[in-house]
C-alpha cells in the first residue's frame, strides 16, 4: 500500500507537534517563563503555584476522568456496538463516510463528551472497514480526523461542564452571581446556542467533505490485517457459587434500576443537572445494558487503559493552571481582550481569550475555575448578560481542542494514530467552527 504522506510532504506543525505528554510539559515551562518576565511573580513564586496547583483538581479530574470512562465503557456494551456496526455499514462512498462519522460523533459528543469521543473513534475505526470490504477506497487518518471533528461541539450539550456549573446552586461560578445561578434554559438550551452547534455541525460537515481526497493515490487506506473488533461472550470459567453470582444478570440489574430510580427521584423534585448527574445518568445505562457484573468488570479494564495518559497529565495541567492563576498571568491574557471590549464584542473576544487559555489549561472545568469568574465579572461591568460569558469561554474551551492534542488521546489511542495525522484536518475544524461560534456569539450579544 502506498503512503501519500512521507515525512517531507507533512505539514509543518504536524511534524513538529510532540507527544501529549511533552507537550504539556514543554506548556509548563513556556507559562512558567512567560509568569516570570510577564508579571511581578519571583520563581519561588511560581514553583509554590504550580505545585499548590497540582492537587488544586482532583476532585473535578475524578469527575472528568470518570465521563471519559463511562463513555468508553457504554460504547462497547454490546447493543451499543451492535450499533455501530449497523451504523457503519450506511455510507456507500467514501466522501460521504466523513460527513457521516463527524456527524454521528457531533451528535453523540452533545449528549455526552465521553461518550462521543469513543464512539467517533470506535464507528471510524468500523466504517474504513466496512469501505474495505465493499471495495471502496478510504483516507483512514481523515475518518479519525472526522471522529474527533464532532468534539468540537461537546460544550454546547447535555455535558458542558462550564453551563452546569452555572447552573448548580454553590458552585464557584455562583459565588461569583452573588450565589445566583444561570439556568440551562439560557445557556445550553438557548435557542442561539442550539442554533449555533446545528450551524458548526453543517459547516464543518461541509468543510470535511470538500478536502476529502478523491485519487486513491493520496489516501492512506486502513491496513489489510485490521478487522471488525468482535466482542467476547464475557463468560469466566464458573467454578464456585461466587463465579455464578458474578455470571448474573441479577446483580448489575438491580444496582441499575436503583440508581435509574434515583435519577427520576432528583429530578421529579426539582433537582438540577450537574456533572455528578451525567455520571450517574451513563453508570444506570452500562448497568442495565450489561448481562452480568462479568462483562461489566472486562469494560471497565479496557476503558481504564484509554483513561490513564489522562490522569497522569490532568496534575501538570492543573499546575499550568494553578501557576496561572497565582501569578496573576491568567488575568494577564483575559483582560488584554476585555479591556477593548463592548457589549456588541464582549463575546467574540471573550471566545479569542478562552480559545488561548485553553492551550495551557485544555478542560473545561479548569477553565472555567480561573478564567469564569473573571469573565463573569467583566460581563456584569459591560452590562452584558451572563449566559453569553458563560458560553463565550465554553466556545473557547470546545475551539481550539481540535489543535491541542490532550482530549484526543482516546481516539488515538483506538485508532493507532499519532496526532501528526489528524492535524492538518482537524485545523481546518478549528477554523471553520470559531468562525460559526464567533457569529453565533455577536448575534447573542
Amino acid at each position: 500500500m502506498a503512503d501519500p504522506s512521507p515525512p517531507a510532504r507533512l505539514h509543518f506543525l504536524e511534524r513538529w507537534i510532540p507527544s501529549a505528554l511533552t507537550f504539556a510539559i514543554v506548556l509548563t515551562v513556556v507559562v512558567a517563563l512567560m509568569a516570570l518576565f510577564l508579571t511581578d511573580a519571583g520563581a519561588v513564586d511560581i514553583i509554590q503555584g504550580w505545585g499548590n496547583g497540582l492537587s488544586g483538581l482532583l476532585a473535578f479530574m475524578a469527575q472528568m476522568c470518570l465521563i471519559l470512562l463511562l463513555g468508553h465503557m457504554l460504547a462497547n456494551t454490546g447493543p451499543v456496538r451492535k450499533a455501530l456496526v449497523a451504523l457503519a455499514r450506511v455510507p456507500a462512498k467514501a466522501e460521504t463516510a466523513y460527513v457521516f462519522v463527524f456527524t454521528v460523533a457531533a451528535l453523540t459528543s452533545l449528549i455526552n463528551w465521553g461518550l462521543g469521543l469513543v464512539t467517533g473513534a470506535l464507528l471510524a475505526r468500523e466504517t474504513a472497514v466496512q469501505l474495505r470490504n465493499k471495495g471502496v477506497p478510504a483516507h483512514f487518518p481523515l475518518l479519525v480526523a472526522a471522529a474527533y471533528s464532532g468534539f468540537v461541539v461537546w460544550h454546547m450539550g447535555y455535558s458542558g461542564s462550564g453551563p452546569l456549573t452555572a447552573a448548580t446552586p454553590g458552585s464557584f461560578l455562583a459565588e461569583v452571581m452573588d450565589g445566583n445561578t444561570v439556568p440551562l434554559a439560557r445557556t445550553t438550551f438557548a435557542t442561539w446556542n442550539i442554533l449555533a452547534a446545528l450551524g458548526c455541525i453543517a459547516a464543518c460537515a461541509v468543510a470535511l467533505w470538500l478536502i476529502a481526497p478523491r485519487k486513491r493515490t493520496a489516501m492512506k487506506e486502513l491496513p489489510t490485517d485490521v478487522a471488525s473488533e468482535t466482542r467476547t461472550a464475557w463468560e469466566d470459567e464458573l467454578v464456585t457459587p461466587a463465579d455464578r453470582i458474578d455470571a448474573s444478570r441479577l446483580p448489575t440489574l438491580i444496582i441499575g434500576l436503583a440508581l435509574a430510580a434515583y435519577i427520576a427521584i432528583h429530578f421529579s423534585q426539582g433537582g438540577g443537572m450537574t456533572l455528578d448527574l451525567v455520571n450517574w445518568t451513563f453508570l444506570a445505562l452500562i448497568l442495565l445494558l450489561v448481562r452480568n457484573p462479568f462483562e461489566l468488570i472486562h469494560l471497565t479494564r479496557e476503558a481504564a487503559a484509554n483513561v490513564g495518559e489522562i490522569l497522569v497529565q490532568f496534575p501538570l495541567y492543573a499546575g499550568i493552571m494553578g501557576m496561572m492563576a497565582s501569578t496573576g498571568l491568567i488575568a494577564l491574557f483575559s483582560n488584554a481582550f476585555v479591556a477593548i471590549a463592548n457589549t456588541h464584542t464582549f463575546g467574540v473576544l471573550a471566545l479569542l481569550s478562552a480559545g488561548a487559555v485553553n492551550f495551557f489549561v485544555p478542560s473545561g472545568g479548569g477553565q472555567f475555575a480561573v478564567q469564569g469568574p473573571i469573565m463573569l465579572d467583566a460581563a456584569a461591568k459591560l452590562g452584558v448578560d451572563p449566559s453569553i460569558a458563560i458560553m463565550a469561554v465554553a466556545y473557547g474551551d470546545q475551539w481550539t481542542n481540535m489543535l491541542q492534542p490532550f482530549w484526543a488521546l482516546p481516539v488515538l489511542a483506538i485508532a493507532k494514530l499519532k496526532m501528526r495525522d489528524i492535524l492538518g484536518y482537524t485545523a481546518l475544524t478549528c477554523l471553520v467552527s470559531g468562525v460559526v461560534m464567533a457569529l453565533a456569539l455577536w448575534l447573542a450579544s
